[in-house]
């Protein structure tokens, strides 16, 4: 009987083996709460010993969470990324398009880093995902021509960050009903209201419903 052959072992790379141990580690974060994941889950989705995932990150499980959430927040900073042409709107709508498909992958883990609560979670964890978040009110501003947003104006789009990641968490719990298209059509009309609200009491947002609706008519 002739021996089944063996794959021959490829040794990686440092940069290689460590993204390896982050890839396996996001996939289980994906879909459980940080808590809930050990070094042991994360060795053996990754297919290494124990002690080979504390030999790349020493700092143990609070370490390797921390590098797979900045990871995935340079992953969801990404889906903010849009070319400036054509129209504000349907550039937003490809955003929140990626942005709803990271949501869909990510489901319980994106739960968790939003929700917070977590045994994991520390003030560097908490100012990893409040890059995020500015990191896509920049983008918006960006998108608006704007270089010296007012308070209102700074306010607004806050408040509308904030809006969409509610909604994300509630379309999880609903089982990711309605759609992600309507969810995605339902958050660009309230963009506009909220802004439309503001532009009552503030110039500088006025003007730029004004340009919004230049923009659609073109």
């Amino acid at each position: 009987m002739t021996p089944s052959a063996t794959p021959a072992y490829r040794r990686l790379s440092v940069e290689e083996r460590r993204s390896q141990l982050l890839d396996a580690a996001l996939g289980l974060f994906a879909h459980r709460a940080p808590e809930d994941v050990s070094l042991d889950d994360v060795a053996e989705a990754a297919g290494v010993s124990r002690p080979l995932v504390y030999r790349y990150f020493p700092g143990g499980k609070q370490q390797l969470y921390e590098a797979a959430l900045r990871s995935a927040a340079e992953e969801l900073q990404q889906c903010f990324d849009e070319a400036r042409e054509g129209p504000l709107l349907p550039r937003l709508s490809r955003a929140l398009d990626r942005y709803l498909a990271f949501v869909d992958q990510h489901d319980a883990g994106f739960s968790a880093l939003l929700q917070g609560g977590s045994v994991v979670e520390t003030s560097r964890t908490t100012a990893i995902v409040d890059g995020v978040r500015r990191s896509a009110a920049e983008h918006i501003y960006q998108h608006l021509g704007i270089t010296g947003a007012g308070p209102r104006l700074r306010m607004t789009v806050r408040m509308w960050i904030t809006a969409v990641e509610a909604a994300s968490l509630i379309w999880l719990d609903e089982d990711k009903q309605p759609p992600a298209g309507e969810l995605r059509d339902w958050l660009v009309d309230q963009f506009v209201a909220v802004l439309t609200v503001t532009a009552a009491r503030d110039p500088q947002t006025a003007a730029l419903v004004g340009a919004l609706a230049e923009d659609g008519r073109d």
